[in-house]
């Protein structure tokens, strides 16, 4: 145990005990609250982020994951992953200062952004976080002045043309310019040691990664023929973090390790990185939200002289979080919220065209509309699973949101999985309850259990 996490830090829970079950206790618990005051909040199944490492060390055993901090900066969620041995990838100082302040070591922080500011630069260079990444010459610069020191990655293009977020369209160098980048870098005595790139979020053709390993490969070969050390291949992100994505995690995992075989064999020195946030915890995440106002709408007021209890109509439903706060997917992943009712309806009772709307007095704060809801009511309480991705830690992005409250659990199998002791094996999938419980245990069996032992000792 290297003591990021403690059992002080989460509710240890029974095996069985289900997500359902703690909302439902914590719910009731905020709606008698005396200060009648009711605010979203979260429950976060660690257990949910333990299954998903073991599954990564399972499905590409010769990558290390370093995780996105920027994608939930929550503290549950850092002190989990630095107890599971994983590296950090951060964007500014106040993600360097996050997961320093938690007792990360600067050999295990990767200062990520393509784009750094000078001050941040030096603050680097100051606490001890050497390797950065960089994709053009001013940016190679800053670097050779503020952080000579600094071991460089060098962020390349990508095909993600069908990605839905395409960060190509902002960083990365084109292959035509490494090589260019790799002398400037040489004469200004700056090392640069590997290539990175991200083919964007939501990719639906895991083959890309293949391309762009393909292209890591031809500017590795520029760069030691400069005379380069390059021995970092980061083959950065967009790993899908829910069941039922296009593309598989499995998938991609089995295209990235054939072309890691063809382009970077084992035995050829190269420490292989990937740069994880979705994945950890989006599904590990379930959010709690209640309704504050509502409004009924009739559809066939003109002409209507007397309302009518059995006119058509539609419920407008107010929520206290909106697309400005923690549903901001639906501005930047085009999702469609669905929520789970916390009470369970009768068959009898009717539905009602219905729509979901955040705090905010504007016409796009829409959480989700054309919905088929029963009869709801103010303070009533709304389920909405796979939140954990860009919710937690995001409100100075997003015009300073209140942070929700966040109730940690784990399952003791969870617990005992994490410090590297031995699992049972796994159960019937039959015997899966509909709520998926507060654990891994019965989702890793004991030949997953290998040992955190990912210390970035030859990043340095």
């Amino acid at each position: 145990m290297a003591g990021y996490l403690s059992e002080s830090d989460f509710v240890m829970v029974e095996e069985g005990f289900s997500t359902r079950d703690l909302l439902e206790e914590l719910t009731l618990g905020a709606s008698q609250a005396a200060t009648g005051e009711v605010t979203a909040f979260f429950v976060a199944d660690l257990g949910a982020i333990v299954r998903k490492h073991f599954c990564f060390l399972k499905c590409l055993p010769r990558v290390r994951p370093f995780y996105v901090v920027k994608c939930n900066s929550s503290p549950g969620v850092l002190k989990a992953l630095a107890e599971l041995g994983l590296g950090f990838s951060c964007a500014n100082k106040a993600e360097m200062e996050l997961v320093q302040h938690i007792g990360v070591p600067a050999s295990k922080i990767i200062y990520a952004s393509p784009c750094k500011q000078i001050a941040q630069i030096k603050y680097a260079a100051k606490h001890g976080v050497r390797l950065l990444s960089f994709d053009n010459e001013m940016e190679l610069a800053k670097v050779v002045k503020s952080h000579p020191s600094a071991k460089m990655v060098l962020c390349i293009t990508t095909d993600d043309s069908h990605s839905l977020s395409r960060l190509s369209l902002k960083f990365g160098a084109s292959l035509k310019s490494c090589r260019h980048l790799l002398e400037n870098a040489k004469k200004s005595q700056v090392e640069v040691v590997g290539v990175s790139f991200h083919i964007g979020s939501g990719c639906p053709d895991p083959q890309a990664y293949a391309r762009s390993i393909a292209d890591a490969r031809l500017v590795f070969e520029m760069g030691t023929e400069l005379g380069h050390r390059m021995h970092i291949l980061d083959l950065g992100g967009g790993f899908p973090g829910v069941e039922g994505a296009k593309v598989r995690f499995e998938e991609i995992a089995s295209v990235i390790n054939s072309a890691l075989d063809l382009y970077f064999p084992e035995g050829c020195d190269v420490d292989i990185l990937a740069q994880l946030g979705r994945y950890y915890v989006t599904s590990a995440f379930t959010l709690a939200v209640s309704i504050i106002a509502k409004k009924e709408v009739l559809l066939d007021q003109p002409g209507r002289e007397e309302e009518s209890s059995s006119a058509p109509k539609t419920i407008v439903y107010h929520l206290d979080e909106g697309v400005y706060g923690i549903f901001n997917l639906v501005l930047f992943d085009n999702a469609c919220p669905t929520p789970i009712l916390q009470k369970k309806p009768s068959m009898e009772q009717p539905l009602y065209s219905s729509s979901l709307w955040g705090p905010a007095v504007d016409g796009w704060d829409c959480v989700a509309e054309s919905l088929w809801l029963p009869q709801l009511h103010v303070g009533d309480w709304l389920i909405f699973e796979n939140m954990g991705a860009y919710t937690v830690g995001t409100g100075s992005l997003l015009g300073g949101t209140r942070a929700c409250h966040v109730t940690y659990a784990m399952s003791r199998v969870a617990w005992e999985a994490l410090q590297g002791q031995l699992l049972p094996a796994e159960q019937d999938e039959d015997a899966e309850d509909v709520c998926k419980p507060l654990s891994c245990g019965r989702e890793i069996t004991d030949t997953l259990c290998v040992g955190p032992v990912f210390t970035p000792a030859s990043i340095m």
